[in-house]
């Protein structure tokens, strides 16, 4: 038997307030985010978190 797993809803919340937090700490006007370091941290996340689920997509 397949194990047939779903997209985790963990990984898609967290994707989802990372994405909002990195769209609000970024200024659109000077083209910047107001914490570049914390954002950098976020980006990491966000991106590894969007690998995840689309490698879980694709082997599904």
């Amino acid at each position: 038997m397949e194990n047939k797993k779903g997209l985790s809803p963990v990984l898609i919340i967290v994707a989802i307030i990372l994405g909002v937090t990195l769209y609000k700490q970024f200024d659109f006007q000077q083209l910047r985010f107001e914490k570049p370091a914390l954002a950098v941290v976020y980006m990491i996340v966000f991106v590894s978190c969007i690998f995840l689920l689309v490698k879980r997509l694709k082997r599904k």
